[in-house]
């Protein structure tokens, strides 16, 4: 038996979110929806500018980071989770730590930290519920194989593989050593395209992973259609069906559309009064990775993360309580 259903590997931030309006994205020339890397002085001069000259308020802080949402979800429902990243020997890189700690996931943070700033992340939430992302990467940005754990990757069943390592050199050398780890032990790949930015920008790199050998693709619509060029969801599914054996892909409020290898099928989602959807696709995959580790189907596992990416856009920010997690398994999804 693998000591881990899911081994993660991905950026570590601390998120802050403020609401904002359109007018305000605008103001800061952000493009709308997406995530923008920038750097320390960028990051400040947009702090100013919400807190000083707009005396906006932070509404919530909490762990993030795409795959670790996704790590802290499966443990949340109760699977075992391993997690490799880098934080710096800081108090955000403590709170990052301990975050992770408390939610039951095992991380390669325990072997020690280096000096630095640990990365951090500024999500602006419109009335839409739309989330526009500005990440500084601070001491993630050279994440690499020396924050792998090759033993408990060996131990897991699943390797899910964050989509924004590829704008790393070292981070996307750890994926490929990851994935590269994996396939020698059996263990399935699975990889998520994060954002359709980076989609747009590092075409070349998810090609590159795909060659490499991906059991299960994790991806919105417009993702989809961005790596494929495809000019719609079914046209995508059958693109995305060439490049991998199975797919999870999500389509906002018409749910999902899964390939388990043999069927194509649209899940349904759930109706939600959405007030912040970051995290939303984090969330579905964790959702989904445990319920295939836990003799769920692929439907049976896209309706229960259809139904807690539906709950998670009800509140603000990217995870919910533990307990509220929990309560998932025994509702009627």
């Amino acid at each position: 038996m693998a000591n881990f259903d899911v081994y993660g590997v991905g950026n570590a931030l601390v998120d802050t979110e403020y609401e904002v309006d359109d007018g305000f994205i605008r103001i800061a020339n952000l493009q709308k929806g997406v995530m923008t890397l920038v750097e320390a002085d960028a990051r400040e001069k947009l702090l100013h500018l919400l807190e000083h000259e707009h005396e906006l308020q932070v509404i919530k802080q909490a762990g993030g980071g795409s795959a670790a949402n996704t790590i802290v979800a499966v443990a949340q429902f109760g699977g075992r989770s391993f997690y490799s990243c880098k934080v710096a020997n800081d108090a955000t890189g403590d709170f990052f730590m301990h975050d992770l700690q408390a939610a039951g996931v095992e991380t390669n943070l325990n072997a020690g930290r280096e000096p630095g700033i640990t990365g951090k992340c500024i999500s602006l939430v419109t009335p839409d519920a739309e989330r526009t992302m500005t990440t500084h990467l601070g001491i993630t940005a050279s994440l690499g194989v020396n924050e792998l754990n090759p033993d408990a990757l060996r131990q897991s069943n699943y390797l899910y593989i964050e989509g924004y390592l590829v704008t790393s050199p070292s981070a996307m050398a750890a994926a490929k050593e990851a994935q590269s780890i994996a396939r020698a032990a059996g263990v399935k790949v699975s990889l998520t395209l994060s954002d359709p930015a980076m989609v747009d920008n590092f075409k070349q790199a998810f090609d590159e992973l795909a060659e490499g050998g991906i059991d299960l693709i994790f991806c919105n619509e417009d993702e989809a259609k961005l790596w494929t060029a495809a000019k719609s969801r079914d046209e995508a599914m059958i693109r995305l069906k060439s490049i991998c054996p199975r797919v999870a892909m999500t389509c906002g409020k018409d749910g999902a559309m899964v390939f388990d290898g043999g069927t194509v099928s649209l899940v349904p989602g759930f109706p939600a009064r959405a007030i912040d959807t970051t995290g939303a696709g984090d969330m579905f995959a964790g959702a989904f990775l445990y319920g295939i580790n836990h003799g769920m189907n692929y439907l049976e596992a896209a309706r229960l993360a259809n139904r807690a990416a539906a709950m998670l856009v009800t509140n603000f920010g990217a995870r919910m309580p533990t307990m509220d997690v929990r309560a998932l398994l025994s509702s009627d999804y």
